[in-house]
C-alpha cells in the first residue's frame, strides 16, 4: 500500500480528508482506490499528451484492472497494490470500467447537450466511486446504492459549478447547452470569464439541481447503515459547505480567488461529523435549507 498511502497523503482531496474517519483497514482499501481514481483521472486530464495517447493509456489501465478484478497479475505497482481490496470487497470490473468511461467521455467531449448526458458523466466519474466506497464501508440496506448515486452527483455538480473559470481555461464546458441557452449565456461569455445576471440565473438553475440530489441522498440514506457511510457523510457535509460558500457569493466564480473551504473549517467539520457518529447522530447535516 506504500505508493497508495503517498498518493493519497500528496493530495488535498476532500474525499482523502474523509478517511481519516475510518478503521485502519478501510481508510487503507479506500487509499489504494483513490489512487486507482486519481491515476486515470490524473491520464484524462493531462492535456500535454495527445488524445489519442491517452486513450491508449485508459485502455492500459482498463486492461490491467481486468487482471487484477481476474486474480491474474497486473502490472502497474498501484493495481498490485489496489488487488487484495478488489478481492476482499468483491469489486466489480464493472464499476471500474464505468469510471474508466468517464475518464473516456473528458476525451470524446467538452460540451454536454443536456441534464441526462451531463448525469451520466457525473454518474460515471462520481456515483461509481461511491458505489464503490460503500462497498468498503459494509452496508446491510440495497438502499445505499441508491444514496451513493445521489450524493455522488450532488458532489460532482457542485464540483462543476465550482471549476466553471479553470474548465473554461482548459476549452470545457460542463454546464449544459440546454441551460446556457434557456438563461441566454454564450459559450464566449464563459470562455472568457465573463460574470453575469444571466450567468448567475443559470448557475442558480444548475444548483437547484444540486441541491435536490443533496435532499434525495439525505433522504435516502439508511437509519441503519448511517455509521457505516460515516465518511461519505463528511463528503456530505464538506461539499454542502462549499455549496452554501458558492450560493452565497452568488456563484461568481471567475475572481482571482478560486472558491473553497479553508483547512480550518475542514477540520472542524471532521471534528464534528466524528461527534455526531459518537452520539448515534440519524440525521444529515446537508441538503437542508
Amino acid at each position: 500500500m506504500q505508493q497508495s498511502r503517498a498518493l493519497t497523503r500528496k493530495s488535498a482531496s476532500n474525499l482523502a480528508l474523509a478517511f481519516v474517519l475510518l478503521p485502519r483497514e478501510k481508510r487503507d482499501a479506500m487509499s489504494a482506490l483513490y489512487a486507482f481514481c486519481r491515476a486515470v483521472d490524473d491520464v484524462a486530464d493531462e492535456d500535454s499528451v495527445p488524445v489519442e495517447k491517452r486513450r491508449e493509456q485508459l485502455a492500459a489501465w482498463r486492461g490491467d484492472i481486468r487482471r487484477a478484478c481476474e486474480n491474474k497479475n497486473p502490472q502497474f505497482i498501484l493495481n498490485q497494490e489496489f488487488q487484495p481490496v478488489i478481492q476482499q470487497f468483491q469489486l466489480p470490473f464493472s464499476l471500474l470500467d464505468e469510471l474508466i468511461k468517464g475518464c473516456e467521455m473528458d476525451l470524446d467531449a467538452q460540451r454536454y447537450a443536456d441534464y441526462e448526458s451531463l448525469e451520466l458523466y457525473c454518474y460515471r466519474v462520481a456515483s461509481v466511486v461511491g458505489l464503490l466506497s460503500i462497498e468498503i464501508f459494509g452496508y446491510q440496506n440495497p438502499a445505499c446504492h441508491d444514496y451513493a448515486v445521489y450524493l455522488g452527483k450532488a458532489l460532482q455538480l457542485t464540483n462543476i459549478l465550482r471549476d466553471v473559470k479553470n474548465d473554461a481555461a482548459r476549452g470545457r464546458i460542463y454546464l449544459p447547452q440546454s441551460e446556457l441557452a434557456k438563461f441566454n449565456v454564450s459559450e464566449a461569455e464563459i470562455l472568457d470569464a465573463k460574470y453575469s445576471e444571466r450567468y448567475f440565473a443559470l448557475a442558480k438553475s444548475v444548483a437547484g439541481r444540486a441541491r435536490e440530489f443533496f435532499q434525495l441522498a439525505r433522504n435516502t440514506l439508511p437509519a441503519e447503515d448511517r455509521q457505516a457511510m460515516v465518511a461519505a457523510e463528511l463528503m456530505g457535509s464538506v461539499y454542502w459547505q462549499l455549496f452554501k460558500k458558492l450560493e452565497t457569493n452568488r456563484f461568481d466564480v471567475f475572481g482571482p480567488q478560486s472558491v473553497k473551504l479553508g483547512k480550518p473549517r475542514k477540520l472542524a467539520l471532521v471534528f464534528r461529523s466524528w461527534l455526531r457518529f459518537a452520539f448515534g447522530s440519524t440525521v444529515s447535516d446537508y441538503g437542508i435549507h
